[in-house]
């Protein structure tokens, strides 16, 4: 074996050695609706990103932005991080996190359009960029699209291999009057997903975001 073919099989053998010593983590994207008056929910959305902060370690991923007009640009999203092994580190990446999304929250003002498919098409995104083993969107959101004249979102979404999960839909007024708007909107939600091959989880008591980690 010459040099060149000697050097070729340690670099291999190093990209293999790679591959198989650390198994890929988890992958969590969380949307954060922040049209209208759905702002004064984001105390809740809060505890949502603190309590997956405290459940997710080194190797996993996690990634909160905002959907507001126009959702898909990375200039809507908030904080990213692959927490470090190194503990220490990795606990300075929660803080920072926790940090900012806080500071967010304390200051986020109501968007004038609600852009979820464009949302979830830049989740999408960067969830298969970071290429975890587990893809989870939580969509924090009351699901009802207002989208900008002239927005085409209406096309299908590959989703195969990510669960989408939409937390906190909260009831409007219209919703009050004819209960089946409500049941609509959902179910047209839950349509698209799965027609993108991905699957589908609606929760509302956030007392239950164990089943987040568990399904992750």
């Amino acid at each position: 074996m010459n040099i060149r073919q000697h050097i070729t099989a340690l670099v291999a053998a190093a990209m293999l050695l790679g591959c198989t010593s650390s198994a890929p983590g988890r992958g969590v994207y969380m949307l954060l609706d922040t049209s209208g008056t759905y702002t004064e929910h984001l105390n809740k959305a809060q505890s949502v990103v603190n309590y997956l902060l405290g459940n997710l370690t080194s190797g996993d991923s996690f990634a909160v932005a905002r959907i507001d007009s126009g959702s898909f640009s990375e200039k809507d999203i908030l904080m990213r991080a692959t927490f470090d092994a190194r503990p220490s580190v990795a606990n300075d990446q929660k803080r920072s996190f926790k940090k900012t999304i806080d500071t967010f929250a304390g200051s986020a003002r109501g968007a004038s359009h609600t852009d979820i498919t464009g949302g979830l098409l830049q989740a999408v995104e960067w969830l298969n960029e970071v290429g975890p083993g587990q893809k989870t969107v939580l969509i924090f959101s009351d699901m009802d699209e207002d989208l900008q004249k002239g927005q085409i979102r209406d096309f299908p979404l590959d989703l195969r291999g990510f669960h989408v999960v939409a937390l906190n839909v909260t009831k409007l007024n219209k919703d009050n009057v004819d209960p089946r708007i409500y049941l609509d909107r959902l179910e047209h939600w839950k349509k698209r997903v799965e027609e993108g091959g991905g699957t589908w989880q609606v929760i509302n008591d956030l007392e239950r975001l164990d089943a987040i980690i568990q399904d992750t």
